[in-house]
């Protein structure tokens, strides 16, 4: 009886025990309608049982959970699946399964923005979603989200918040097209992009697409470098929200609401997402005080109309550091002050006071309409406006201080040795702070017409139209104790009045595109024009009444475009090669056109032009996936301005050329390997050789703005400065069951010249490169976990930037001097600049409902 009763207690353990290890298999892969979704998890609710998908889409895992559970899928930006699963060890297959988008419209808003295909579209392309922004980038700008991808350099340059600024391959962000869902927002006049006033942009991106060189672009825009095409949510399809709570180890913090309506039963659809950021940021005396929203609407009319209304802005003020080689630090400098230092700042009768504010507001709004005409042909139209007005703050100043009233025993601004001499003046303000107001209204229409004109044949097709005004003057922002500013021509200027310049800039640009594109099993293939007239305008109210000119100056009218064309070969389903290229006649930016900050037409203005080709390969696996190309591009005719000191007499002078013609050619590579179904590890790199390629004539001005003399600028085979030349790097993410992801990186720049400027080399013995800056790299890393909440998640993260703390100056000048001989010196002792931050961390905990 005893071993009768052994045996059962025996079967019946053993039978528990099987069911309790019972392992069961799922697999099967996710994908959307434009191809596999890296990245996808899947998981069993409750449990810590999961994976992600691979680089094709693909998952399987393995779990010893029993009974009946229930299987979720999801992906950011996506509606999730849940399927109702029996696990008893029984393999589970689920074969394909497609996600659709939780984005309202956002298969339009794509083809409005042109966004590529991998082994489709033949450029070189990286795209970073929302999910890998969200865990590698918290507390950084967002610029420097790209820092991992090859040929990108982004720093943080002064420091103050979002004053960060982005290179591609060498070209400034002046030469590198911003697309915020297609619409350009590099200011038209100058081509520069203010980050700060986009500072909330990053709480509502789904993806980043860097497309470098030409790219894919239909329109005629500033993509000398590459193009930046940001996708901002649309509206979302499911019911829901989040908040999340943040805050830097320095003083930085933020509050993020998110909401979305859902898809209701009358075909509405409402999002929002909005933040308030206050603080200090690293650096000594740059403060934040900073809001942003965005806003959708969207409205399925009938199954072939949709309109969709979105609205962008972040009104934001914040202090800073001047982001120019008078505010930067020598080596010497920055080993007795540190790298937080500031000497714009100070105290002002015991009051906190820095010189250097901004301060801007520039909503965005656009209409989109979304138009399925019939079965073969799209209409997608997006009408937008966008107001700014702001500006920044700085000194104004006549001898004895005409340069700023010093530094006090700190190393801080002595506003009280200004206020002590403004106080003794009978004849106004020695020294003052000033507002350089730049306001500006900005309105444009973008249409894409869509025809199939067969199985393989597309036509797309469309108009491009921007009007921009801006209105630009400086004004009295503080008399630091005096009665009045001396102006010519505000004699006596109190706070508010205008002084120095009062001017306005208008362009008004309408371009036409059109793009054949060609595609069938192995080949896809494009041949794309555009063509655009920019027309200048400027008003001068500041001279006019200085009765220097005329208040209207002449409209000019300058034509420019570009043609391209590509072709991608997938070889087999692993391998692609592509190649691509293009010409860019480019109208030169406002301040080229009317000269010596007048109503003066220059002369002999004429376009820049730009010829660019690049070729890749590709090759994509189950585990394994890598993209290697190299690119030319040849910008000649450039259009420069700059200020020369006559090496005998002292005087300074004005000039005006062209004929700086730059060379960037080079390579990259970016590889990620899925090394198990939690680890995956990317590579990336880039090798560059970025130079001047003649010497250029010039036309020398005077004081009086009038052209004096000729003179040769010696800057063949100088190397282009300010973004290193040599870039690698590594990334990892590495989930632990599930509910906890370690990532990290490791960037390394080298061949990093300093910024100079050109029109110095005057002497044809002045051949030496510009100081190249040390070799440096730099680790991030993040930890993520999440945790259930009721009946949906939450997560905490932590981000840890520069982690071994490495000093390293990120950007700067090359202030090379002349030595007792009438040699330059380029070397260490003469550089200037900006040194990277220190270690720092970001905390974030999101509740999501």
């Amino acid at each position: 009886m005893k071993n009768i009763l052994r045996l059962t207690a025996f079967l019946a353990s053993f039978f528990a025990f099987s069911s309790i290890v019972a392992q069961t298999t799922i697999k099967g892969s996710v994908k959307d309608n434009q191809g596999p979704l890296v990245g996808a998890s899947i998981y069993i609710e409750g449990t810590t049982s999961g994976t992600q998908t691979d680089i094709n889409g693909n998952f399987e895992f393995i779990t010893e959970q029993n009974g009946n559970h229930t299987l979720a899928i999801s992906y950011i930006g996506y509606i999730d699946i849940k399927k109702d699963v029996t696990l008893n060890g029984t393999a589970i297959d689920l074969g394909q399964v497609q996600l659709e988008s939780n984005a309202i419209g956002m298969e339009e808003m794509t083809v409005i923005a042109s966004i590529g295909k991998d082994r489709e579209t033949p450029v070189a392309m990286s795209t970073v979603n929302a999910e890998e922004l969200a865990l590698s980038n918290n507390g950084n700008e967002l610029p420097e989200a790209l820092n991992t991808t090859p040929a990108v350099y982004a720093t943080k340059s002064g420091g103050g918040f979002g004053d960060s600024r982005i290179s591609i391959r060498g070209f400034d962000q002046r030469n590198v097209a911003v697309l915020i869902n297609g619409v350009p927002v590099n200011d038209m006049e100058n081509g520069w992009v203010y980050w700060s006033n986009w500072a909330g942009i990053g709480d509502a991106i789904s993806t980043i697409q860097v497309q470098r060189g030409l790219g894919a672009s239909k329109l005629a825009i500033n993509s000398v470098g590459g193009t930046m095409n940001i996708i901002t949510k649309t509206t979302d399809a499911q019911k829901g929200g989040s908040f999340e709570l943040s805050a830097t180890d320095y003083g930085k913090r933020k509050a993020l609401l998110s909401l979305s309506s859902g898809k209701l039963d009358n075909g509405w659809a409402f999002s929002f997402v909005g933040s308030r950021t206050e603080g200090q940021s690293y650096v000594d005396g740059t403060y934040i005080d900073a809001w942003s929203y965005f806003g959708s609407i969207a409205k399925e009319i009938n199954e072939n109309h949709m309109l969709q209304l979105t609205i962008i802005g972040a009104p934001q003020k914040h202090g800073q550091r001047d982001d120019s080689q008078f505010s930067a630090q020598s080596y010497k400098q920055i080993d007795q002050v540190g790298r937080k230092y500031n000497p714009n700042w100070g105290y002002a009768k015991g009051e906190f006071l820095n010189e250097r504010n901004n301060y801007y507001h520039k909503p965005q709004t656009a209409l989109n309409w979304y138009w399925n005409i019939n079965e073969k042909s799209y209409l997608n139209t997006s009408a937008y406006i966008s107001t700014g007005k702001g500006g920044g703050s700085g000194i104004l100043g006549r001898d004895p201080i005409k340069y700023g009233p010093g530094q006090n025993e700190m190393g801080q601004r002595d506003w009280d040795r200004a206020i002590a001499i403004n106080d003794t003046s009978s004849a106004g303000a020695y020294l003052i702070m000033r507002n350089s107001v730049n306001n500006h209204f900005w309105t444009g229409l973008l249409s894409t017409f869509k025809h199939e004109l067969s199985s393989n044949l597309k036509l797309i097709a469309g108009i491009d139209g921007r009007y921009y005004k801006g209105e630009h003057y400086r004004e009295v922002r503080d008399l630091l104790g005096a009665d009045y500013w001396e102006d010519s021509v505000t004699p006596e200027a109190k706070v508010g009045d205008r002084i120095a310049y009062d001017n306005d800039g208008t362009v008004f640009y309408t371009g036409l595109f059109g793009q054949l594109e060609y595609t069938n099993d192995d080949i896809s293939a494009y041949i794309a024009a555009s063509g655009a007239n920019t027309q200048y305008g400027r008003t001068d109210r500041y001279n006019y009444a200085r009765g220097r000119g005329e208040l209207e100056a002449e409209k000019v009218n300058q034509i420019g475009y570009n043609a391209k064309a590509g072709l991608n070969y997938n070889i087999d389903k692993h391998h692609n090669v592509f190649a691509s290229g293009g010409i860019y006649s480019r109208a030169p930016f406002h301040n080229f056109v009317y000269i010596n900050y007048s109503n003066t037409v220059n002369p002999e203005i004429s376009n820049e032009n730009i010829t660019a080709a690049e070729f890749g390969y590709g090759y994509t696996h189950n585990k394994f996936n890598v993209k290697i190309n190299g690119y030319y591009t040849n910008w000649a005719d450039k259009w420069t301005r700059a200020n020369i000191t006559d090496v005998n007499t002292g005087d300074r002078s004005t000039i005006y050329f062209q004929g700086l013609d730059e060379l960037h050619v080079g390579g990259e590579l970016e590889a990620t390997y899925k090394a198990t179904k939690d680890l995956e590890i990317g590579v990336f790199g880039s090798v560059g050789n970025w130079t001047y390629t003649k010497d250029a004539n010039v036309t020398i001005f005077d004081d009086e703005r009038n052209p004096i003399g000729e003179g040769v600028i010696y800057s063949k085979d100088l190397k282009v400065g300010d973004a290193p030349q040599q870039q690698f790097g590594a990334k990892f993410q590495y989930t632990i069951m599930r509910n906890v992801t370690l990532g990290g990186s490791y960037v390394r720049n080298e061949e990093l010249y300093a910024s100079f400027d050109p029109a110095t080399r005057q002497d044809p013995n002045d051949r030496a490169q510009s100081y190249k800056l040390d070799g440096f790299g730099m680790t991030n890393g993040f930890v993520r976990f999440r945790f259930p909440v009721g009946t949906s998640t939450g997560s905490f993260t932590l981000n840890a930037n520069n982690i071994f703390d490495v000093h390293y100056a990120q950007e700067g000048w090359d202030n090379a001097i002349s030595d007792a001989n009438g040699d330059r010196n380029h070397g260490r002792d003469n550089f200037v600049g900006f040194w990277g931050w220190g270690r720092n961390f970001n905390f974030a905990l999101k509740l999501n409902f």
